[in-house]
């Protein structure tokens, strides 16, 4: 038999391998980048000495690193912002009673289960100027007259990304905004049936002001999601400079260049971005509800 003492810290006992794992594939990992971050470590050399913020300082001043951070930031506030109106008006679609309804929400959210990368190929081939089904269907109805390489094009590459990605996500923000209507009171919008408030009369307000922290959680998530794109990206474009984004181009430092310590010091750039925007959330979180 355990003791009153021994039998206090047997839930400790439990928590112990979670937490090694948690340092084996979080904190360890983390805190390995940031120190390689501050050396000029190379996979092709094997020589690492401290140069402080050299890394950092270097960040600043290369353009191809602004280059993929325009287009995260494009990519990011295209694509999230679309994603969210198509999320909200495909909830309140699904929200409303027809037949088959059912069966909508599930079709609803086909794109979002499927896997990333397969989705990605899947598109990839749709896409592709000789033989894509993208380009066979718009000569057919006459919007375009010759094939258009989607992909290579500088015009086309970054947007065709993000239609893939409003196709991949908007069931996500529609299945979060759908959770937040189905809590919305019957009685608010009968209220405002029997005062005369038209649809979109209740819809400002009533069901907008009450969706706004189901639509701010969907907004953070894809956004920090959008923020560290890199599989949809490298799937359908590989290392292209038109479509890289700035995960991207941390894993080319380090894995095509060797350069690890570069690598690691625009990993941690990242890493940052994602906090200030985590706190941002934050903020506005405790603004919303405090």
């Amino acid at each position: 038999m355990f003791s009153p003492h021994q039998t206090k810290h047997i839930p400790l006992h439990f928590l112990v391998p979670t937490f090694i794992v948690l340092f084996a594939v979080g904190f360890y990992p983390l805190m390995r980048t940031f120190f390689l971050g501050f050396t000029d470590y190379s996979f092709f050399t094997e020589t690492s000495k401290f140069v402080g913020l050299y890394n950092f300082k270097q960040i600043i001043s290369d353009n191809y690193w602004i280059k993929s951070l325009i287009n995260t930031l494009e990519f990011t506030i295209i694509s999230v912002f679309i994603e969210i109106v198509l999320g909200v008006i495909f909830a309140i679609v699904l929200n409303s009673q027809f037949a088959g309804r059912k069966f909508a929400r599930a079709v609803n959210l086909i794109p979002f289960v499927i896997p990333l990368t397969v989705a990605a190929q899947l598109w990839k081939w749709m896409f592709h100027d000789v033989f894509g089904v993208i380009n066979d269907l718009l000569m057919r109805i006459g919007i375009i007259s010759q094939p258009n390489a989607w992909l290579d094009n500088p015009s086309t590459a970054l947007l065709s990304i993000v239609a893939v990605a409003v196709w991949k996500f908007t069931p996500f923000v529609t299945l979060l905004v759908l959770a937040g209507l189905q809590s919305i009171p019957k009685e608010l919008y009968e209220s405002a049936s029997i005062d005369g408030a038209g649809f979109f009369q209740s819809f400002r307000s009533i069901t907008l002001p009450l969706l706004k922290g189901a639509i701010l959680v969907a907004l953070v998530f894809r956004v920090l999601d959008a923020i560290r794109v890199f599989d949809i990206v490298y799937v359908m474009t590989g290392n292209s400079h038109l479509t890289i984004t700035v995960s991207m181009y941390a894993r080319q430092q380090m894995i095509d260049f060797g350069n690890v310590g570069y690598g690691s010091a625009i990993s941690v750039a990242i890493f940052f971005i994602v906090l200030v925007g985590t706190m941002i959330y934050m903020k506005l979180l405790n603004t919303e509800y405090y």
